[in-house]
């Protein structure tokens, strides 16, 4: 069977199809079905199907729209991370001992899909809790990208990136603290949205086997991942807006209007590497160009700027406050053997594995000072937004690196240029936005030489998600943006 009319095209276009009655959302959810019953076997990116229950919710959405019913996402097919609860499914996060782990309610953002007229037909893999930037685990086995199957989707919402550039439907939701929303975006060149800090509320995206209460995860954030940017803005829409149970807390819709329009008139301060963490040919090409094609529609690019936060320093800090809440979870023999290699460390060791190192042993008091660090921070973010509309910079170093499930992630290596860096230093590219809460949106920007996707993060001021948004939509609008893999576009 081939491909169908529908099987790449937007959230948006699909809402435009179904409300002209060119297509019914039974024969969206089918498609979807056709393509992952014919092509997953070699990706793995649905490692739960629900299609019996996602074509009941698609009849219903039929219905509703004969009955003269507009909802936001009405019958338009789509994904979610494994990490989500929904209700009668099984949730992981990888690990083996919680297979048989089923919740009986759906997650808070889940519920808002439902209600928007969503039709979920599968949850996508993950790696094991959530914690690399490839998607594997021993419940559900490896996710390929489907630009290369030799190579990581990325993580930890690789199955959903992979599931979008496969054409199993426009949308998926994700997470990210290290960059879990954009990175895979990067690496299947898809779109995805890093929210501000709690403008989305996360209960229920929550590890097995905890109830889930509405929590504060420190750095984390859940958002919508898509194959057009306007998508993304359509799904945020849709899942933000103040937990119920927590009266008083989280951020409101009313969000400020992108700053600008048009791409005349955007003011955008453009990074294309740095020496802590370099990055690779085939990035740095594509930002020029990118660059190159911004002036010349009439954006001011400016590529140094005394406003930007010092980002060696950024980054310490970054893998301090990272490490300090992921190690809560720890198993008690990994932390002490955590505890006993920062015994260790020299004081004058600034390495970013030192700063890990620390940061998982790190004691209160220390938080408290690191916090402080990151309001101070916040404030250089807050000075620099008043003279750009936006940050432009990469996600990762590289395109899609080959699998690597060696089982210390710090002896792992990434090569840059042909130049060996530690593999979890690469979190600092995602850590300019997560640190100090600010939105990123992830666009894809091409193909490399060898056919893999790249592209690169817009980072945006506190609360304004709208404008990073919006300078994506245009890009995308003027000089083009997702490209199906050539192995599955049929």
């Amino acid at each position: 069977m081939a491909k169908s009319r529908w099987s790449f095209e937007s959230a948006t276009e699909l809402s435009r199809a179904l409300a002209a009655k060119k297509v019914s959302a039974v024969e969206l959810a089918q498609d979807v079905i056709a393509r992952i019953e014919r092509h997953d076997g070699k990706i793995n990116a649905i490692c739960v199907r629900d299609f019996a229950r996602g074509l009941d919710a698609a009849r219903t959405a039929d219905a509703a729209r004969r009955r003269g019913e507009s909802k936001p996402l009405l019958g338009i097919p789509m994904t979610v991370k494994e990490s989500y609860n929904v209700g009668g499914l099984p949730t992981t996060w990888g690990f083996p001992a919680q297979k048989d782990f089923v919740p009986p309610d759906d997650a808070l953002p889940i519920s808002r899909v439902k209600d928007a007229g969503g039709v979920i037909l599968g949850k996508t893999n993950v790696p094991l809790g959530l914690g690399d930037w490839q998607s594997y685990n021993d419940v559900y086995g490896t996710t390929n990208n489907p630009f290369d199957l030799g190579r990581t989707p990325g993580g930890s919402s690789g199955g959903s990136s992979a599931a979008l550039a496969a054409g199993y439907g426009p949308l998926s939701l994700g997470s990210d603290i290290g960059g879990s929303l954009r990175v895979p975006a990067f690496h299947c060149g898809v779109y995805a949205h890093k929210p501000t800090f709690a403008l989305v509320p996360s209960r229920g995206n929550t590890p097995p086997p905890l109830p889930p209460l509405p929590f504060d995860r420190d750095l984390a954030v859940v958002g919508p991942m898509a194959r057009s940017a306007a998508d993304l803005s359509l799904l945020l829409d849709v899942i933000a807006g103040p937990d119920p149970l927590e009266a008083g807390k989280g951020y409101r819709l009313a969000l400020p209007a992108s700053r600008h329009h048009a791409l005349k008139g955007f003011r955008v301060l453009l990074i294309d590497t740095d020496p802590l963490m370099p990055t690779g040919e085939d990035v740095r090409t594509a930002i020029e160009k990118l660059a190159g094609d911004l002036g010349k529609a009439g954006v001011t690019v400016t590529r140094q700027s005394p406003l930007l936060p010092d980002f060696a320093a950024s980054t310490r800090l970054y893998m301090r406050l990272l490490m300090a809440f992921l190690a809560s979870s720890f198993q008690p023999e990994i932390y002490a053997g955590a505890q006993a290699a920062a015994s260790t460390l020299s004081p004058d060791d600034t390495s970013l594995r030192a700063e890990r190192l620390r940061g998982i042993t790190l004691s209160h008091r220390d938080w408290v000072a690191a916090d402080g660090g990151r309001t101070r921070l916040r404030a250089q973010w807050r000075e620099l937004f008043r003279n750009f509309d936006a940050v432009i910079c990469p996600v990762m170093p590289t395109p899609a690196f080959p699998h690597d499930h060696s089982p210390d992630q710090e002896t792992r290596r990434i090569k840059v240029d042909g130049k060996d860096y530690p593999y979890a230093d690469q979190l600092a590219w995602p850590g300019i936005a997560t640190l100090p809460g600010l939105p990123s949106t992830a666009i894809p920007l091409g193909l490399s030489p060898e056919g893999l996707p790249v592209g690169v993060q817009i980072v945006g001021g506190w609360l304004e998600d709208r404008t990073p948004l919006k300078l994506a939509e245009l890009i995308e609008r003027e000089f083009g943006g997702f490209v199906p893999p050539p192995m599955f576009d049929d």
